[in-house]
């Protein structure tokens, strides 16, 4: 019995000693210089990429809209009107659908070009709980009540060679 009640004893007090801390990795995102490349190019892609394809596309519905209403279909060969029917009528599904098309496509864009930030970010932060001993570290928005921890955001800063604006809050609130 007393044996038990050490081993309990024992346990219990070294997972009380394991250290937690906390971060916000969009945080330390929001301050990495690549981000900020990556938005300058996230802006140009919407520009360029995006708006230029919904233009593509509006103009290609009025060509198909324009086969169909302003010539005579009656002369036109009956599968080849089903097939300008066809297209025009899935391209005005993109045209009205643009909004959710578009937006998925910049996600898609931002994630590929966010995932090799993503990824030195949380390997400074997994360095930094190596370094420093902390068994536990937790993102900053997932909590709403916690125990006192430590912000590690300093500390992957400084791993990072960034610096943190003055502005910046820390600290949970």
């Amino acid at each position: 019995m007393l044996l038990i009640a050490a081993v309990i004893v024992v346990s219990t007090s070294t997972a009380m000693a394991q250290k937690a801390g906390y971060i916000s990795v969009d945080q330390v995102l929001g301050i990495m210089p690549d981000a900020a490349r990556i938005d300058t190019f996230m802006q140009r892609f919407q520009t360029d990429s995006i708006n230029s394809e919904y233009v593509s596309l509006f103009e290609q519905y009025k060509y198909y809209d324009s086969l169909l209403t302003k010539t005579d279909t009656t002369k036109m060969p009956t599968s080849l009107r089903k097939k300008y029917h066809e297209d025009r009528d899935n391209v005005a599904y993109q045209v009205q659908n643009w909004q959710a098309i578009a937006q998925n496509a910049y996600q898609a864009k931002q994630n590929q070009m966010l995932q090799p930030v993503y990824l030195k970010v949380i390997n400074a932060i997994q360095n930094v709980a190596k370094e420093k001993g902390y068994s536990y570290v937790y993102d900053k928005a997932g909590l709403i009540v916690a125990p006192p921890g430590d912000d590690l955001l300093p500390a992957v800063a400084q791993k990072l060679n960034i610096k943190i604006p003055p502005n910046t809050p820390t600290g949970l609130k």
